[in-house]
């Protein structure tokens, strides 16, 4: 008896996935795609929103003529993702022609995520030069810094919770307290 073939799947690519989203097949939903697959995203709590407004607030009037600032919009990652941070924090470049595909800071706020940020993601973002990826973790009330990206991990980790402060590592004048961002 002969073994059946083994089944192969296709991931999807970036540029597939934009002319898709052009076309308007995923209106009206929330998704990205990672890996070649197309995700969908977990629904907006309101301290996720609060997180995300505080956070938004406080760094485009902090980095103002600097960086841009960039709350939930597409990141260029790889030919096979093309992930949605909640904030991004990118050189000065219009990104009229193209998605951003260069950060100095990319965070994800997590309620229902956390797995998939700590994953995923996390290596995602390690394995494209991301130098700075916080995960404001909601659950647990803290806001996770990882550093040093090398190949698809981030050889370091700082936790900080309510009462302490981030600088953040390309613009090292910037600071943001965790009690601003997570009541």
């Amino acid at each position: 008896m002969a073994a059946e073939p083994a089944e192969v799947v296709r991931p999807l690519r970036r540029v597939e996935y934009d002319q898709l989203v052009a076309l308007g097949v995923f209106q009206d939903e929330r998704v990205e795609l990672l890996d070649g697959t197309i995700y969908a995203m977990s629904p907006i709590g309101i301290p996720h929103n609060y997180a995300v407004q505080e956070l938004n607030e406080l760094l485009v009037l902090a980095l103002h003529g600097r960086a841009k600032v960039r709350p939930q919009m597409s990141y260029a990652a790889s030919e096979l993702s093309e992930p949605e941070p909640d904030l991004m924090v990118t050189p000065l470049i219009a990104w009229d022609k193209e998605q951003a595909n260069v950060a100095h800071l990319i965070i994800e706020v997590a309620e229902s995520s956390l797995a998939h940020d700590r994953g995923r993601k996390r290596r995602l973002y390690a394995s494209c030069g991301v130098p700075e990826y916080w995960i404001v973790n909601l659950p647990e009330r803290c806001i996770e810094v990882y550093t040093l990206p090398t190949g698809n991990a981030y050889t370091r980790v700082d936790k900080y919770e309510p009462g302490q402060a981030i600088r953040l590592g390309a613009f090292n004048d910037v600071e943001v307290r965790v009690s601003d961002v997570i009541r």
